[in-house]
């Protein structure tokens, strides 16, 4: 008797049809914490990779695509928008999901020309080569799940041979992150209008670590860098963060510069005044509670310093065993340490145009202008 063909993937899944509308987009927040994709729109083949406590992240590409890009990300901010929003409305999800090109870049604030949709192809292209191999949220201690951020993808035909859409199966890992493991956060729409990889990078981990809390956030320079996997040297980044600074483009959020009297340089944030609704908090899509997912130290901020410019004021020492990776505690010390051995001192800031004395006062954080944002 011969043996029957085992089933494809696709053939074991239903096929679930994008829901029409504009609601709101939402990000899974492992993927918003951790450095997942290319900074840069340009050919990236050097992997990425990510050690922090027990979370590992190993991210390589392929020569004939490059590794998939934040920009790539979008689809998968759409995807996850979809199975929530299904969720929410009682209707059955999938993982094998089909939508036309236009619902896809509509969604994601792009055009829709013959030129967006060839770039919305090279894309799924890249989300299909990209492979990840990660321990988040994997039970047994050492052991990772090795996935691609699209399992396939094809263009349907209709019966006349037209065009009639995209379909794409997204990898369990996303899916289950998405519908149980992991809360979902709202993004702001704006979002999508962010030119920069640095820019949306730093929007998803503020929104990810700061969301509405009124005392803000705060992060190393140094464990910043390690933190989004960039290939530019530190002070690179450490320059176009600034830049950032000055610019202020994130949507809902005010970011500022903070000196300790070491010299440890830190990005601090926190909401911006309120111009009207603001983002949404979290949306823990039919989970019960809070669920972690494997992250529960990220979600621990270190109290803001509270700097004058009294110099009588002390500067409370960094809350660094609540706060393990916001605050990236042995990696912090391992770079202090490291920065102290080779040049016999502590680092000062990288990129500053302001004289020496007005610079680093013995206990200032650096005043901004709160009707623009900048550094006074």
């Amino acid at each position: 008797m011969p043996r029957s063909k085992p089933l494809s993937e696709r053939g074991q899944l239903d096929l679930f049809h994008a829901l029409p509308g504009d609601f709101a987009p939402r990000d899974a927040q492992d993927l918003m914490a951790y450095p997942f994709f290319s900074l840069s729109k340009s050919h990236r083949i050097a992997p990425i990779d990510f050690t922090t406590g027990a979370i590992s992240i190993r991210v390589e590409a392929v020569p004939d695509h490059g590794m998939a890009t934040i920009w790539d990300a979008d689809i998968l901010i759409w995807a996850a928008s979809q199975i929530i929003e299904a969720r929410d409305a009682g209707l059955r999800t999938s993982r094998l999901m089909t939508a036309t090109p236009y619902e896809i870049l509509r969604f994601v604030g792009r055009g829709t020309s013959l030129r967006d949709y060839q770039r919305l192809k090279a894309a799924l292209d890249r989300l299909q080569s990209t492979t990840v191999s990660t321990s988040i949220r994997q039970p047994i201690e050492g052991r990772r799940h090795r996935f691609s951020w699209i399992n396939e993808w094809q263009e349907r035909t209709d019966r006349h041979g037209r065009p009639a859409g995209i379909e794409l199966i997204v990898p369990d890992w996303f899916y289950q992150a998405v519908l149980d493991d992991a809360l979902v956060l709202t993004i702001d729409r704006a979002y999508f209008d962010l030119t920069g990889g640095l820019d949306r990078w730093l929007y998803r981990l503020v929104r990810k670590h700061g969301g509405r809390q009124r005392g803000g956030w705060r992060f190393d320079f140094r464990h910043l860098h390690q933190k989004s996997g960039s290939l530019s040297p530190f002070k690179r980044f450490a320059f176009e963060l600034r830049s950032i600074i000055r610019r202020q483009p994130l949507p809902g959020y005010t970011l500022f510069t903070e000196v300790e009297i070491g010299g440890r340089i830190l990005l601090a944030f926190e909401p911006a005044e309120p111009r009207g609704k603001p983002v949404d908090g979290l949306v823990p899509s039919g989970t019960l509670g809070h669920v972690p997912s494997g992250t529960g130290a990220s979600c621990y901020r270190e109290p803001k310093s509270k700097l004058t410019n009294c110099a009588e004021a002390e500067i409370p020492a960094l809350n660094l065993e609540s706060n393990e990776d916001s605050n990236f505690e042995k990696g912090a010390r391992d770079v202090e340490n490291s920065v102290a051995g080779a040049h016999g001192r502590p680092e000062l800031p990288l990129v500053d145009h302001r004289p020496a004395s007005s610079d680093f006062p013995e206990t200032t954080r650096l005043s901004r202008d709160r009707t623009s944002g900048n550094p006074a």
